[in-house]
């Protein structure tokens, strides 16, 4: 079992920069696929971004692409979303979720531990 803690979410004006970090328990972190979702109020979770369980492949929702970065270090069991030139619509409550031997999936439904989400607010 996998537990996932989502840190480094806060207000941030548009065109700005965070971190977000998932630190995640336990010894078998390299073997799952992480991904980024989000929530805004009234609306349903969406994909932002996931890593395969190798790290060699990454994926991206188009409203992030070439915005923000995924990446993982399996030697600190925690997984990355770097994120700039924000806008206030990235404004969401962002998860990250756990797969077993994930390629990097879209569906939600394929990942099978989640955190408990941080908040982003990017202002106008």
């Amino acid at each position: 079992q996998v537990q996932l803690v989502e840190s480094g979410g806060g207000l941030v004006q548009a065109g700005g920069s965070l971190r977000l970090s998932c630190a995640a328990s336990g010894r078998t972190f390299s073997k799952y696929a992480m991904a980024w979702f989000r929530q805004a109020p009234g609306k349903e979770r969406e994909f932002v971004a996931a890593i395969s369980w190798s790290g060699s492949s990454t994926y991206y929702a188009d409203s992030v692409k070439g915005r923000f970065t995924i990446s993982r270090d399996n030697a600190k069991n925690t997984a990355y979303l770097q994120m700039n030139s924000l806008k206030p619509e990235d404004t969401a409550v962002y998860y990250c979720a756990a797969d077993l031997w994930g390629l990097g999936s879209r569906p939600a439904s394929v990942y099978d531990y989640w955190g408990q989400g941080t908040q982003v607010t990017v202002s106008s």
